[in-house]
């Protein structure tokens, strides 16, 4: 019993001992995958690697590819804050190089954080001062971002990619599924105090989303947004839309924009609506444009020939409204082609009384005219036409020459090329394949298109095609004649009512639409054009919008190198 405290004293340190021992077990042994998994989550690092984006292009006649939208690195430099030696020295050298605020770039480096993007997309100069630094805690990166080479050109088609990292508006919108990629992941590995190790490598790889190759055809996309920029600054134009269109198909091959932006800077642009696309996005009263559906419906119901003749006193009246010519003009005794050719409102309304309310509203419902075209971009509207249906008498006699009807620019570019290619109506669509670059070279898949319903007989096509070849050769479309050329078409100038402008008010503004649509070579087409251009500072489509028309024609002729029909 002499040593019993010492024994005591060391029998508690065994126990002790033995108490830790058996923790360690417990922690080491026993419970070792728990506390493995505990240590990977706290230092593991796991960067989502995103997919890359497809790319889109355009191409040319002989199927070379232009880069409309493409992906494009970088380069960023960041911080790991808690690996900053001295805060106030390493924010001022910072601040020198890449030209920012010093108190910035210190928040940037005292934030509780493992990451801090300090500035992305630097020039070239900034990232080679970086490198030279070698400053503990400052990093550079890579960023892949959207990049749009050819700026302005096709935006409205294009749409961007936005800060949300989803496309918007144009393919870039409609097509957002099929180009982003499929995301994967990377591990990395940080030590127990937080400092970043190192990444291994990918262990779940990304997917590439799918390219894209458009119909439209870089060389008349490119005149067509020329021509259209130039009738804004002669013109005085606040909006134009262009739309060429093969009429068989529905291929869309250009399709342009005033004013346009550029993608690249998309988030500097202040007026949203500057993003619209005019062809799909803005309904608007077309006017004369339109009289060649009615005569259409009118002759496919074998109501009317071409040379069925009426008298023209100057106006017709409707219940209590009176409806006039253009400038209050009396024709007297006119067949049924000149009412197109001198784009006679009175004739007009003959013609949709001869066919009856019904069999009217059913046409321009086979036309296309009630419903969306179903093009691929995004955001295409379309109107109900609500007015219209109501049945008034009224409402009927002003749609026959475009006026209390509305549309937008390529449902009335899809309604003419039922007249062009014999009476279908096709679907537009604006992607020509889904692609892939791989090593043996192009790989081409066709993307799904509709087939044509037959809307007219090919003999009212054919008809009502010679009446257009008429309006220009003999009509107020004498401006677009080529020599050489059959071309058909037909103008329109319409009034904006005040409703459309804002203005709760019935009736209508001294503000105008001004249209020309025309197809080429009139008897076997390979090419319709829609020049529509809001409120030019001219009379009548006559001096705005068909001079555009014939600049454009006269290019894809060439362009196209179609022969002649006649000497």
């Amino acid at each position: 019993m002499k040593y019993w405290r010492t024994n005591l004293i060391f029998l508690f340190i065994i126990l002790f001992a033995a108490a830790i021992i058996g923790r360690l077990i417990f922690l080491q042994i026993i419970n070792q995958d728990y506390w493995r998994a505990l240590a990977k989550g706290q230092q593991k690092i796991f960067l989502e690697i995103p997919g890359k984006r497809g790319e889109i292009f355009l191409s040319d006649r002989n199927n070379n590819l232009y880069s409309l939208a493409i992906n494009r690195d970088f380069d960023l430099v960041y911080v790991a804050p808690n690996e900053i030696i001295n805060t106030e020295d390493t924010a001022e050298v910072l601040a020198k190089i890449l030209t920012l605020e010093k108190d910035f770039i210190l928040s940037k480096l005292q934030a509780d954080s493992l990451y801090e993007l300090i500035k992305n997309k630097l020039p070239r100069e900034e990232t080679e001062d970086i490198k030279n630094l070698n400053l503990s805690g400052v990093y550079l990166g890579k960023e892949t971002f959207r990049y749009y080479p050819q700026q302005f050109l096709a935006s409205h088609v294009a749409g961007f990619f936005g800060r949300d990292e989803t496309g918007q508006y144009g393919v870039e919108g409609y097509h957002d599924d099929i180009l982003k990629g499929t995301e994967g992941f990377r591990e990395g590995e940080r030590t127990a105090q937080g400092f970043f190790l190192a990444f291994y490598e990918r262990f779940s790889p990304a997917k590439e989303g799918t390219d894209l190759v458009l119909t439209l055809d870089y060389n008349i996309q490119f005149k067509a947004e020329k021509l259209l920029k130039e009738a804004g600054e002669e013109l005085e134009v606040e909006e134009g839309t262009i739309i060429v269109i093969n009429p068989y198909s529905g291929k869309i091959l250009a399709m342009a924009n005033f004013p346009n932006f550029n993608p690249n800077q998309y988030s500097e642009v202040k007026n949203f609506e500057i993003f619209q696309n005019g062809a799909i996005q803005k309904i608007f009263e077309p006017g004369s444009v339109f009289k060649p559906i009615v005569v259409a419906a009118a002759l496919d119901q074998r109501k009317i020939t071409p040379d069925t003749s009426y008298t023209d006193k100057g106006f017709v009246k409707i219940g209590g409204y009176t409806i006039y010519n253009y400038d209050k003009r009396v024709w007297g005794k006119r067949t049924v082609t000149e009412v197109l050719e001198k784009s006679i409102n009175t004739g007009a309304v003959f013609v949709e009384t001869r066919i009856g309310h019904n069999l009217f509203l059913q046409y321009i419902e086979k036309f296309g005219i009630f419903e969306k075209t179903g093009i691929d971009l995004e955001g295409e509207v379309f109107s109900t036409n609500s007015n219209l249906k109501e049945g008034y008498e009224i409402n009927f006699a002003t749609a026959s020459f475009g006026q209390g009807i509305e549309m937008t620019a390529i449902q009335l570019a899809r309604a003419f090329s039922v007249i062009a290619n014999g009476g279908r109506l096709v679907k537009p669509y604006s992607v020509k394949s889904l692609t892939t670059f791989q090593k043996e070279g192009f790989d081409q898949t066709d993307y799904a298109k509709d087939g044509g319903v037959q809307v007219i007989s090919q003999k009212t096509a054919s008809q009502l095609t010679a009446m257009l070849v008429s309006v220009v050769d003999n009509g107020f479309g004498k401006g677009a004649k080529i020599p050489g050329y059959f071309i058909a078409g037909k103008t329109g100038t319409a009034q904006v009512p005040f409703g459309a402008l804002g203005i709760n008010k019935s009736g209508y503004s001294d503000k105008t639409i001004q249209t020309f649509i025309g197809f080429a070579p009139a008897f076997n087409p390979q090419f319709l054009i829609l020049v529509k251009l809001y409120n030019p500072q001219t009379k009548t489509a006559e001096y705005s919008a068909i001079p555009v028309f014939k600049k454009l024609a006269k290019y894809i002729i060439d362009y196209y190198q179609i022969p002649p029909d006649y000497e």
